[in-house]
């Protein structure tokens, strides 16, 4: 293997990631395949399920989101699920195939209190059913995290979105750099990274290589990287943005593979816009999880018949949580 397929060491920088990113596809493709199969094994993809354990009436202003309150869209605010109900999503996910299930609540940041005890009760239950569990709640302390890695969180999520430099005409309720403060706090608790972004917002292919080189100089780099094509929303900011072409999709999939070798790569939000072939081209890109399941929640995903018909179709089979090891954690 050359030196244009390992990853770099240290900080990356966007030119080093734009080089990648603008081979050949082909030759990009292939060299993605290569770093793949010397880290994971070459046909498996984990199916991970996500649920909106509580939806809608969220602070932030993200212009993709159809769940802020400074948009309108068809989402209106709900009621938190019980434990119990999200343990029968659990256990549901688990006999469909999943072997993580994630909880994501549209809150700015974590507050004290039922809610958060609520969440831990709810982490517990689905570590116990053999999941692994993974935790969106928006920005954390360090004494949450340290809660929710007492509880037995496996991962959290916490996506960058794009770059820093694009980042503002996405966002204006919360920084990068508070972003980035919750990211350090779940690695000083020991809890896996779980971080992304999304293309199609219009942002330039430069913001999308700043994006990687970042996610990519996390030290250690992020256990996941969920890679998300903007579901345009009525309703958001971003509401007629037009599709994203696939092919731009495998070049941020493949140049991610290249970059962060270990990480899981996750075909995330879009997959409803993308044809069988697509997806293939993907995982052959170095993508080895997906959503597993008909919603995310608040936007369609693909339904479970379907993907059992793809993985048969082109040879796939379940990435098991023992496949892969997750990235060193940082110490306290």
């Amino acid at each position: 293997m050359d030196a244009s397929t390992r990853a770099p060491r240290g900080e990356v920088t966007p030119a080093e990631a734009r080089a990648i990113h603008d081979l050949p596809l082909l030759d990009l493709v292939m060299r993605a395949q290569q770093v793949h199969r010397a880290h994971f094994p070459p046909n498996a993809v984990q199916r991970c399920t996500l649920l909106s354990i509580k939806t809608g009436g969220c602070e932030e202003d993200c212009g993709y989101c159809s769940q802020s309150s400074h948009h309108r869209t068809h989402v209106r605010p709900e009621r938190m699920l019980t434990v119990e109900e999200v343990l029968q999503r659990a256990r549901a996910a688990r006999e469909a195939g999943a072997t993580r299930f994630c909880m994501g609540a549209a809150w700015r940041q974590v507050k004290e209190g039922p809610a958060f005890e609520r969440v831990l009760e709810m982490v517990r239950g689905v570590r116990a059913l053999g999941l692994e569990a993974c935790a969106t709640l928006g920005m954390l302390t360090d004494e949450q995290a340290r809660a929710l890695a007492e509880a037995g969180l496996t991962a959290y999520n916490h996506n960058l979105d794009t770059s820093r430099a694009f980042y503002g005409r996405i966002v204006t309720t919360r920084s990068y750099d508070e972003r980035l403060r919750t990211l350090r706090a779940v690695q000083r608790a020991g809890i896996a990274v779980c971080c992304g972004g999304i293309i199609g917002m219009g942002e330039s292919v430069e913001d999308r290589c700043a994006l990687l080189a970042t996610l990519a100089s996390l030290d250690p780099q992020p256990e996941s990287v969920p890679i998300n094509a903007l579901v345009p929303v009525a309703g958001t900011p971003l509401g007629n943005r037009p599709p994203v072409d696939p092919l731009e999709l495998v070049r941020v999939i493949a140049t991610a593979r290249i970059l962060m070798p270990r990480s899981v790569v996750r075909l995330s939000a879009g997959r409803t816009e993308l044809s069988r072939e697509a997806q293939v081209l993907c995982f052959l890109a170095g993508a080895n999880s997906i959503f597993f399941g008909d919603r995310l929640l608040t936007t369609g995903n693909p339904d479970v018949a379907d993907d059992e018909r793809l993985f048969r179709d082109a040879g796939l089979v379940p990435l098991e949580p023992e496949a892969h090891a997750p990235a060193p954690r940082c110490a306290s």
